[in-house]
């Protein structure tokens, strides 16, 4: 999808707020420099516990992908934070880009899998507007 890495690109490079959710968590991460795989076995259903790294909290999360973002790359790049990974295989679940009004997540914040942990999120990007 090279038209949505470029759009990405375009609308970091203008500093409006982004919240990247699933697939837009793959753009975002392509967008600056950051690899993608295609996983053996994907993440599908509900109850996927996902630690955020910035509180500490675990959450509880809907998912439904295939790819994941490659955790060296992020984890070596200047322009992002890792700020959640999977705890089943401790994928990447999160990023924050540094400098930017910009994060995503590779779960689905947005449908409650059973309490809503996530729901914060949605309140980030809102305050960033």
């Amino acid at each position: 999808m090279p038209y949505a890495i470029e759009t990405a690109k375009e609308i970091l490079a203008s500093d409006k707020p982004t919240f990247g959710i699933c697939l837009g968590h793959q753009i975002i991460a392509l967008a600056n420099g950051i690899g993608t795989y295609k996983m053996f076995n994907g993440h599908r259903g509900l109850n996927h516990p996902v630690k955020n790294l910035v509180t500490g909290k675990c959450e509880i999360t809907s998912q439904n992908h295939g790819f994941s973002v490659q955790f060296e790359d992020a984890q070596n790049s200047g322009k992002v934070e890792v700020t959640h990974i999977n705890l089943n295989d401790n994928t990447v679940a999160g990023i924050k880009v540094k400098g930017k009004k910009a994060f995503s997540v590779q779960y689905h914040p947005e449908s409650s899998p059973g309490p809503i942990d996530s729901r914060y999120l949605f309140d980030e990007f809102v305050a960033m507007l």
